[in-house]
């Protein structure tokens, strides 16, 4: 798996520039600042039959209740230092936000979404164990991981399942993928070429040939296990 970063990560690897608007050839100004520190936000939703998994994506977000809220945090390595070991329930959509630090205490996670040109470069992952998605099941019951980000930075719409990123992004391990430890890395990779964000699929969130099929560099790769269980089991196996 690719390290979080090419190490002496970004104080080496990147300047310090914190500029963001595009070049007289309208050409994407990638972030340049480095990332201290990063965080996944898992928040459990909630609602009638109108929130579900479908296919390769979700209905009903939009009208869904937010509960409890948990954090893994991730040092500048990407390795988790808090919170690394997450317990979801299997039959729960949780979204997920991404938050980043850079050196100077600034929160950038948005600057890889400030707007289409730039965005257009980066795409978010789930990388790591074998789930099986939920489109290879006949009752809904698989993984899915659906980037969706609805606007960029300058306020302009994100528009339809190519142009998301995955800063803000829903998930759902699904019964079928219940049970066990597993080991997983959410990357955000940056393509080589600007083309590729329109060939990335939904299903492609956990293919582990993504290096090969979408080429570029794994800015993020933040590391943590997933522990799948209905909360009921997960507080027996704790009293045992």
């Amino acid at each position: 798996m690719t390290q979080f970063i090419k190490k002496p990560l970004f104080p080496v690897l990147f300047a310090v520039l914190l500029a963001f608007s595009c070049t007289e050839d309208d050409e994407p100004v990638i972030p340049q600042e480095g990332i201290e520190k990063a965080h996944l936000v898992f928040t459990a939703l909630s609602g009638d039959d109108h929130l579900s998994a479908h296919g390769d994506h979700f209905h009903g977000i939009d009208g869904a209740t937010e509960g409890e809220s948990v954090s893994v945090e991730f040092d500048a390595e990407g390795n988790a230092i808090s919170g690394g070991h997450l317990h979801l329930d299997p039959e729960v959509i949780y979204k997920i936000e991404l938050q980043a630090w850079d050196y100077q205490g600034n929160r950038v996670e948005e600057d890889f979404i400030n707007d289409k040109a730039t965005a257009d470069q980066y795409k978010a992952f789930l990388i790591g164990s074998d789930f099986i998605l939920n489109p290879d099941t006949d009752d809904e019951s698989g993984a899915i991981f659906q980037p969706r980000d609805m606007e960029y930075g300058d306020g302009s719409p994100v528009d339809g399942k190519y142009e998301v990123t995955g800063i803000l992004s829903y998930f759902i391990v699904g019964e079928s993928n219940e049970g066990g430890s597993r080991a997983v890395s959410y990357v955000l990779r940056k393509f080589d070429d600007l083309a590729t964000k329109a060939n990335v699929e939904r299903i492609d969130w956990n293919a582990d040939d993504y290096e090969e099929r979408f080429a570029g560099e794994d800015v993020l790769n933040l590391k943590f296990e997933i522990h799948a269980a209905h909360e009921e089991e997960d507080d027996h196996d704790h009293d045992h």
